[in-house]
């Protein structure tokens, strides 16, 4: 059973950071995919990042040039910096994890709340 345990969010001003962690256990790291959504209030879940086994990533434009994801594979853990933070990244942010290597959305952690003031 894999299990993804986050932490990080918080309250931060508008041009501030913040970094997200999650920690994973119950399967190997290094074969998962990885990556994080979020979701604000009244809109879906949307995907931000993700990070192939094989080492690719994708940004959504939304967060592309200020957010990063990135693996330490000692510590099975993924991170998510976030940089110049925005009133419009305020949301719950999700970490997920896909056994194949490729694909998303077979293992959640339980989310993070991270709120943006101006």
């Amino acid at each position: 059973q894999v299990q993804l345990v986050e932490s990080g969010g918080g309250l931060v001003q508008a041009g501030g950071s913040l970094r997200l962690s999650c920690a994973v256990s119950g399967r190997t790291f290094s074969n998962l995919a990885m990556g994080w959504f979020r979701q604000a209030p009244g809109k879906e879940r949307e995907l931000i990042t993700k990070s192939w086994s094989s080492g690719s990533t994708y940004y959504a434009n939304s967060v592309k040039g200020r957010f990063t994801i990135s693996r330490d594979f000692g510590k099975n853990t993924v991170y998510l910096q976030m940089n110049n933070l925005k009133p419009e990244d305020t949301a719950v942010y999700y970490c997920t994890a896909g056994q194949d290597g490729r694909n998303l959305g077979d293992y959640w952690g339980q989310g993070t709340q991270v709120t943006v003031a101006s």
